[in-house]
């Protein structure tokens, strides 16, 4: 198999015999992420829970790694087949031809998943499946390839069922969350691909307004100004197939090769947050990420304090703080949930009639305690962490009159 990009279908490797691939992603994701990769050019072949099966070209799979917004990886299924014992992972690990993708020498790690497996344990089967890409090397070049945790050459997936193994070969490298615009080191409450996740599932198009009240780090807002930059998920990173055999870098470069859309005159993306912090950091990302600063508008404020929506209708998307989350400089006089989310809920009522509001929360209890109805509940995991996206929906002309001003509550 040739890894050489081509310009379009059809020309060059890219018109070699389709192959299988596997997507993982956030468990929730699957619909959206077979629909992106449909737009890509591949045939979805399943979505079972937490990716999708796909088949396509070597240029479809480079357009996966590129373009995917939802993906987690991009995994070639290299081999499958059943097994007994680890000792049949060992023959079908020596009798993959690894040698078609990579030099033998090429360092390696492998990680194993199981369901169900009748494996003594998974470290075992994984050690296994090791020694049989091993042995082979050295049969072939007298040498063995380096073990390598960090940062291998080649990185090997496999997965154990009750009686079938499927080995597939990592295109992608690091996680295709990590698009290159957050600094080493710094974590976030959400990854770059949930957060991509969330805007498409509420509906949000580039033009709409957006407005992220809790931005953080920024991770809503610089990845909806991606979108509406058309900027590539995938522009600004390495990616694991650089290291294949016949890679044409010339090709890829082409391939990536994207002018960004400009701004519009006014920002259609608003973020707010209360830490001085947050908005400095989601400053720093926004602009690293390729998109222009100016999509966005970002201000540090209390979203108690808003004094108004920034348009009369729009969608407010958020990964709103829990627990210790919520007692934050400014807002002392808030000692738990049930004193926020009241207060929270009269603000969206008097400034936001008119408004979709996305919650992205593990809190179940969150529409109770505002007293508002969601339309739409759509579960996902935030890693392991069952989650809800509730859908509200802020009826224009529904406030009262008389409300109270949304002030924090004594």
């Amino acid at each position: 198999m040739s890894v050489s990009p081509s310009p379009g279908r059809g020309r060059g490797p890219a018109a070699s015999a389709p192959t299988v691939f596997f997507a993982p992603c956030p468990r929730g994701l699957e619909a959206v992420l077979a629909d992106e990769l449909r737009g890509l050019g591949a045939t979805v072949r399943e979505t079972p829970s937490g990716g999708v099966r796909f088949e396509g070209d070597t240029h479809v799979a480079l357009m996966a790694n590129l373009h995917s917004r939802f993906a987690s990886r991009v995994l070639q299924q290299v081999a499958h087949g059943s097994y007994r014992g680890e000792d049949d992972l060992y023959r079908l690990a020596h009798e993959t031809e690894w040698e078609r993708w990579h030099d033998p020498l090429a360092s390696l790690r492998v990680d194993t998943t199981a369901v169900g497996a009748p494996v003594r344990s998974l470290q075992f089967a994984t050690l296994r499946i090791k020694d049989g890409i091993v042995d082979r090397a050295r049969e072939r070049v007298g040498d063995r390839p380096s073990i390598e945790k960090q940062r291998p050459d080649r990185r090997v997936f496999a997965f154990l069922d009750a009686g079938r193994c499927t080995l597939y070969l990592d295109w992608s490298g690091e996680s295709l969350f990590k698009r290159g615009w957050r600094r080493d080191g710094v974590e976030a409450p959400m990854k770059e691909n949930l957060a991509a996740g969330l805007l498409a599932i509420a509906g949000w198009q580039p033009g709409a307004v957006l407005l992220d009240p809790f931005c953080g780090s920024g991770t809503i807002v610089v990845e909806a100004a991606m979108i509406a930059a058309g900027v590539p998920p995938g522009a600004q990173r390495p990616f694991a197939f650089e290291r294949m055999r016949g890679f044409d870098r010339s090709a890829w470069e082409r391939m990536r090769r994207v002018v960004p859309r400009e701004a519009p005159a006014a920002a259609s993306i608003f973020g707010s947050d209360v830490s001085e912090a947050a908005i400095a950091a989601a400053r720093a990302n926004l602009a690293r990420c390729g998109a222009d600063p100016r999509w966005v508008s970002l201000r540090q404020i209390d979203v108690l304090h808003l004094e108004a929506a920034p348009a009369p209708t729009g969608l407010l998307l958020a990964n709103p703080p829990y627990g210790e989350r919520l007692d934050v400089k400014g807002r002392e006089s808030l000692t738990g949930a049930e004193r926020f989310w009241p207060a929270f809920a009269t603000q969206l009522k008097q400034k936001f009639a008119g408004w979709s509001v996305g919650l992205f929360t593990n809190d179940l209890e969150v529409p109770r305690m505002m007293r508002l109805k969601p339309s739409k509940r759509t579960p996902l995991f935030n890693g392991a962490l069952e989650c809800r996206l509730f859908r509200i929906e802020m009826v224009a002309g529904s406030a009262r009159k008389d409300a109270p001003p949304a002030e924090p509550p004594a």
